[in-house]
């Protein structure tokens, strides 16, 4: 187990800015949702103790994993992580898609990248990471975490913000006058991951996530986790239960 946790304690990391898979306790301990009861579960199975790291982005818990901060993660697959990151197949399958005001008439991403547009974005989020490779003519506007993302778009009247589908729809039953695009720009694959060049450790966990796949324990913690209707990754095509 010195691979999987090399101080004896497994760190389990976990992002509190996706409320899908993640959300603070209101006791202020040990965070729930999805991330977290798989990371709880991952360590009873090997027989370690653990700990958790929380961070509010996915950027900077994946910029974590160069400085070691964690031995296992839960965050989106993405070319840009995978330098430090080993990931395992994904658990579940999120949308990304974008938040207007109810005039806008943009019902696609393509409608809102053309030139003068401005998108708000968390910045390194998975959603971040595929617009800058997808974007042409829009510009993005780059905010620390979802929420300033969010503030940004109202405050200075930005044509759009991009996020998680659940979220934003939660927002905008909030608040009158937006609507969120009914088409997402991407499938964000939401899986585990360990730094970078950890081998068995990556093996072992890939088949604790199609295990928890199969047997349940994805559904059960989405279903206690109250985050609504949340798509399950079918099962990895092997061999070494892909990335």
């Amino acid at each position: 187990m010195n691979e999987v946790a090399p101080t004896g304690v497994l760190h389990i990391g976990i992002n509190l800015g996706n409320p899908v898979i993640a959300q603070r306790s209101p006791e202020g301990d040990e965070p729930l949702g999805i991330g977290a009861a798989l990371g709880r579960a991952f360590a009873n199975q090997l027989g370690l103790p653990y700990r958790f790291r929380t961070w509010d982005t996915a950027g900077k818990m994946a910029d974590a994993a160069q400085r070691h901060e964690w031995d296992v993660a839960f965050l989106a697959v993405d070319p840009a992580r995978a330098a430090d990151i080993d990931f395992t197949a994904p658990y579940v399958h999120i949308e990304g898609t974008c938040m207007v005001r109810q005039d806008s008439p943009a019902i696609s991403l393509a409608d809102l990248d053309q030139p003068g547009n401005r998108i708000a974005v968390a910045l390194k989020s998975a959603y971040d990471l595929f617009l800058s490779r997808d974007v042409r003519h829009a510009t993005l506007i780059r905010e620390p975490d979802s929420d300033a993302a969010f503030d940004a778009f109202l405050s200075r009247r930005l044509e759009a913000v991009a996020g998680i589908r659940q979220p934003l729809e939660a927002a905008a039953q909030a608040q009158p006058g937006l609507r969120v695009l009914a088409q997402s720009f991407m499938t964000i694959r939401q899986a585990a991951g360990v730094p970078k060049g950890r081998t068995k450790a990556r093996q072992l966990l890939a088949q604790f996530i199609e295990d928890s796949k199969r047997n349940g324990l994805v559904a059960r913690a989405l279903a206690d986790s109250g985050v609504g209707p949340v798509t399950i990754a079918p099962p990895a095509s092997d061999p070494a239960l892909n990335h």
